[in-house]
């Protein structure tokens, strides 16, 4: 690689995006590697619709959508290579690819790593019983019915009642499996109330809220799973041969840690800026790697910013630029708000706060020092769901005066 190379790890639609801004901008070469056989990320395999309308301002469906970012990112003249793993970002700036071809070094002025995020299966969860097949999470269940058109069975308890829940009811819609109930612990849905309306009324998908799963049984298959009402603490068993955990989504992180980035908040994301700079110098993070559960499309938008960013620093020579500034912290009822390191000269144009409540007519209030600097009114706050909030909500923060800190009153 020679010239001003960039190396984007992950073909999904932060990295693609990035990828195409980069080269819009002037960078190149750009390499974009991806560990699976075909680029677009998880949108290839959701064949549903959804897609594109945030950052293309165009409905398409998953597969479609991850075709069209691959084909504007290489008509562009970005270099994909699929098949490809990255294992490690050495401290001279080194990084080693093992593909097809073999082990090969590459020494990019820059990598920008867009690795995604992923859900928590029902190991990390804790679920006890029998270890029987027709456990999935929303992504295995994608896999096996829209790539590999095998079958997952004929019923099904889809666990989640978030985005990402309403996409694995449509996809086991589309495998001919009928879903016999949703369950959420939380105390309502958490997307948006058509999507509810539409599975609830026109799909008659029941959804059991405050409600948790507390065993697995099935000896070879699934054949049963108990469900613990919160509040009265009775468990019931429902008769399905396929459960889907949805959400309770993790950054993908093993290279950024392996890698030595600062990682932080609940899902140990890496630590960044508005515009994607990390704790290591010439390693920038875009994506659902920085806030795990977003929509496709809010995640090729971080990427255009990362990207465009990126390409501003190499244009003056600024590539090995860290996230420097403010920090940010949350208290509880809010869990996570990203970036979380801010310049109040220059802030972005807005954050993402994420709260663990429902709540109405509230506002986020941040303080510096106990001292308000700035506020912003909600109209409602969901769980699982992010909310944006203005930049200029820190602006009046002092530069030297310590992390500001973000509540939901």
């Amino acid at each position: 690689m020679t010239g001003t190379p960039v190396l984007v790890v992950g073909a999904g639609p932060a990295g693609l995006t990035a990828a195409r801004e980069l080269r819009l901008r002037g960078v190149g070469p750009v390499l974009v590697v991806d560990r699976e056989s075909v680029p677009g990320g998880v949108p290839r395999h959701c064949d549903h619709a959804g897609f594109g309308l945030q950052d293309l301002h165009r409905p398409m469906s998953g597969p479609a959508y991850a075709r069209h970012l691959t084909r504007r990112a290489t008509e562009v003249g970005a270099d994909l290579r699929v098949s490809t793993t990255v294992t490690g970002v050495a401290d001279d700036g080194s990084v080693t690819l093992t593909g097809p071809g073999g082990v090969e070094v590459v020494r990019p002025a820059a990598v920008l790593l867009a690795t995604g995020a992923r859900e928590r299966p029902r190991a990390a969860r804790l679920v006890p019983g029998d270890r029987p097949a027709g456990v999935f999470t929303t992504g295995q269940l994608q896999q096996w019915t829209v790539l590999e058109h095998l079958n997952v069975g004929r019923h099904a308890v889809v666990v989640g009642a978030e985005h990402v829940s309403y996409s694995a009811v449509l996809t086991l819609r589309s495998a001919g499996v009928r879903t016999v109930a949703m369950t959420t612990t939380l105390p309502h849905h958490q997307t948006v109330g058509a999507f509810a309306s539409v599975t609830r009324f026109g799909l008659r998908v029941p959804l059991r809220t405050s409600t948790r799963v507390v065993a697995l049984h099935g000896r070879g298959r699934l054949e049963g799973i108990d469900v613990e009402d919160l509040a009265t603490g009775r468990v019931e068993r429902l008769a399905a041969d396929t459960v889907v955990f949805t959400g309770d989504w993790v950054p993908d992180n093993v290279l950024a840690r392996r890698s030595g980035l600062v990682v932080v908040g609940p899902g140990l994301g890496p630590r960044t800026d508005g515009g994607g700079r990390t704790s290591r110098p010439g390693v920038r993070a875009a994506g659902n790697l920085v806030h795990p559960g977003e929509t496709a499309g809010l995640a090729a938008l971080g990427g255009r910013r990362a990207g465009r960013g990126l390409a501003d620093d190499l244009a003056v020579g600024a590539v090995d630029r860290t996230a420097v500034g403010l920090g940010l912290v949350v208290t509880p009822p809010l869990a996570s708000v990203v970036p979380v390191v801010v310049d109040p000269a220059d802030p972005p144009r807005r954050l993402l706060v994420r709260t663990s409540a429902f709540s109405r007519l509230t506002r986020v209030v941040a303080r510096q020092g106990g001292r308000p600097v700035g506020a912003h009114g909600l109209r409602h706050s969901v769980p699982n769901r992010s909310l944006g909030v203005p930049g200029t909500l820190v602006a009046a923060a002092d530069p030297e005066g310590g992390a500001v800190e973000l509540s939901l009153e």
